[in-house]
């Protein structure tokens, strides 16, 4: 049954308006395209093409953001909508050659039911602390896809505030070293106006994910590091300038990305479920 989507919209919360300004910042335009974030750009991109069906697969980008992943999956050739509840976001993305963009909400998508091969959440459950409405974003996910279709979602692991702070000597700092501690303890970064790094998120035991996923009704597939304990070494964005070694840093943690002793060392990780028949 399809559902009125913008009566279920009316009924959500607005975008909180620490999250709606950290994004308005625009950061998340050269995020993933300088630096260290590259690790974390190619190496997802390296998981869902060996994920993502043949070409021209509709694929539903949930929180898509500006569209780092949108674009080099239309290049591809598939067909991508992105979703997001930034309007910066939208507006950037729809620029993009092949991608669509609207507004809209995790929780209650505005697609019809079945529409998708593959929907893909790499950043709202980042903003979703409460489980209850992590498990309604997948199950919105699993209702839009198709049966049999993937859905794929990415997770900050919740060690991930306390390696980087760690890595970056920032836990030496005392208030920074409270308020990571704190962080991996429940999972709730909680934001403050003193601390301008990120904005309120939730970053998730990845052992925990999985039942998020078979209480939405979908059915758990794998989990993939995205990072693994590269992003944690001191010359990774050196070695990501070099191609040769790029290369090799890619297949090294590819070697790795499902193991599960390591999976939390990761700074993110990937969870793949499908809807079931």
């Amino acid at each position: 049954m399809t559902r009125s989507q913008d009566a279920t919209q009316d009924q959500l919360p607005s975008l909180p308006g620490e999250i709606l300004a950290y994004y308005e910042r625009g950061g998340e335009l050269t995020r993933l395209r300088e630096g260290a974030g590259r690790l974390e750009f190619w190496r997802t991109q390296d998981i869902l093409r060996r994920l993502l069906p043949g070409a021209s697969a509709r694929v539903l980008d949930v929180g898509g953001g500006t569209g780092i992943h949108a674009e080099w999956l239309a290049e591809d050739g598939h067909e991508v909508e992105v979703v997001d509840p930034v309007p910066m976001h939208v507006e950037r993305s729809g620029r993009l050659p092949g991608v669509t963009a609207r507004l809209g909400d995790a929780r209650a998508l505005p697609a019809e039911d079945a529409a998708y091969d593959v929907v893909l959440f790499l950043g709202p459950l980042y903003h979703l602390p409460e489980r209850p409405d992590r498990v309604r974003a997948l199950a919105e996910a699993g209702r839009v896809v198709r049966p049999g279709g993937a859905v794929v979602a990415a997770t900050i692991n919740r060690f991930a505030g306390l390696n980087d702070t760690l890595r970056q000597g920032n836990y030496f700092i005392p208030e920074r070293r409270e308020r990571t501690d704190a962080v991996s303890g429940d999972g709730r970064h909680r934001w403050s106006p003193a601390d301008p790094h990120f904005t309120t998120a939730y970053f998730a035991d990845p052992a925990d994910v999985p039942g998020e996923f078979t209480e939405a009704g979908l059915a758990h597939e794998g989990q993939y590091g995205v990072e693994g304990v590269a992003w944690l070494m001191g010359g990774v964005e050196d070695w990501l300038d070099d191609p040769e070694r790029r290369e090799s840093v890619l297949a090294a943690t590819r070697r790795i990305e499902s193991e599960p002793s390591l999976l939390g060392a990761s700074g993110h990780v990937l969870t793949v479920g499908r809807r079931r028949p």
